[in-house]
């Protein structure tokens, strides 16, 4: 039997939908109480402050991802063939966290911390796919491939290209090759 979704449920859907598609300081606590179909009050009681939910709507949002069993060049790459259906979405607004950091613009503000968070989970699983494929500077690798996907999320949203993601994925591909010990390059 389904349930029906709790106010605190009910919120968060309507805060994360509205902050995504108009921006944090663009949407009051009164337009997410009524897209909820709450009052401001039941909002309070579950979200104290603006700066509580705007916490939890990241959080939220925040889908910790380990590597898979498939081979690790091909979820490396994979990653950038997603990148490029997210980008054909049409409600596709940018990375919800850069968007937050750059609108709240407090590094000490919790969004700075859970975008921090969420941008070095993203590195680290890179850089354990890439310690798979005994690349001896997966570290710096990672963050290399993790600045082609921060710079295909900011060239797709001003170019509106969904394609700008082919290029970060060829670009990868260039650095992967580049990077895989000799052995590893002669079988492929």
């Amino acid at each position: 039997m389904h349930k029906p979704p709790t106010h605190a449920e009910r919120i968060l859907a309507a805060a994360d939908k509205l902050f995504y598609e108009q921006g944090i300081r663009a949407v009051g606590v009164d337009t997410i109480a009524a897209e909820a179909g709450v009052s401001k009050r039941t909002l309070y009681n579950y979200y104290p402050a603006k700066d509580d939910l705007i916490a939890a709507y990241l959080t939220a949002r925040f889908k910790h991802i380990e590597p898979s069993d498939a081979p690790a060049r091909e979820q490396v790459l994979g990653y950038f063939d997603y990148l490029e259906r997210v980008f054909a979405n049409a409600k596709f607004r940018g990375c919800p966290y850069i968007n937050a950091v750059a609108e709240l613009s407090d590094p000490k503000h919790a969004a700075a911390g859970i975008a921090l968070q969420f941008k070095e989970q993203r590195r680290l699983w890179f850089r354990a796919l890439l310690q798979r494929l005994d690349i001896k500077h997966a570290d710096a690798l990672a963050t290399q491939l993790q600045l082609l996907t921060e710079g295909a999320l900011s060239a797709a949203l001003v170019r509106g290209d969904p394609a700008i993601a082919r290029s970060a994925r060829a670009a990868a591909e260039v650095l992967l090759d580049a990077a895989l010990p000799r052995a590893a390059r002669r079988k492929r």
